[in-house]
């Protein structure tokens, strides 16, 4: 079977992105986006997947994270749309919950060349570290975009917003690697229409 792997370069006057994904990887992680809390959660969601990802992100964080953490979204949906291939053979739909301490994370996504994102997220502070929590919905969407997925996430219930948060990018990592995985049975398109 062939390699799943992407790297995309991308650079705008407010961020300049360097980035490779193997789909198929074990779960290591280089990143570097230079806002702690978010290289925490990247790391989490590609152990959580089992993909390799190394990310370097030089950006305008002097104003604030947002540029850097959008671009970041659009940067690996694009490589995820380039991975992910003609998308034979492959599971498509993943579901996850995650519990995480007090809090319950939820993600189901399709792989479906149809973007679109659910975002229910409930209230969180307004900072963890230097990360706005707001900048969540704004990754999960420029990704969902980009990727050509699916994608609703919910916080069910919980407190603690660096438990909302990591919970759901460890659910997403689980949920994609879910939906990415081949299935021997499945050997064109998984799709009635024949093309996704």
């Amino acid at each position: 079977m062939s390699a799943r792997t992407a790297a995309v370069e991308r650079t705008t006057a407010e961020t300049s992105i360097r980035l490779t994904w193997n789909l198929d990887g074990t779960g290591k992680a280089e990143i570097a986006s230079g806002i702690g809390f978010f290289d925490h959660m990247l790391n989490l969601f590609a152990a959580h997947g089992l993909f390799d990802l190394k990310l370097e992100c030089r950006g305008d964080i002097e104003v604030d994270g947002h540029h850097s953490v959008e671009d970041i979204g659009i940067a690996l949906g694009d490589a995820f749309r380039e991975a992910i291939g003609d998308k034979r053979g492959i599971t498509r739909y993943g579901t996850f919950y995650l519990p995480m301490d007090e809090a319950l994370a939820f993600v189901s996504l399709d792989i479906s060349g149809r973007p679109f994102l659910v975002y229910e997220g409930g209230s969180m502070a307004p900072m963890i570290g230097g990360y706005d929590t707001e900048l969540t919905e704004e990754f999960l969407r420029a990704f969902a975009m980009h990727a050509g997925i699916t994608l609703h996430v919910r916080i069910l219930y919980g407190t603690n917003s660096h438990h909302k948060v990591e919970g759901i990018f460890k659910a997403l990592g689980h949920a994609l690697r879910i939906a990415v995985a081949r299935d021997a049975r499945v050997t064109g398109v998984p799709s009635t229409k024949g093309v996704l």
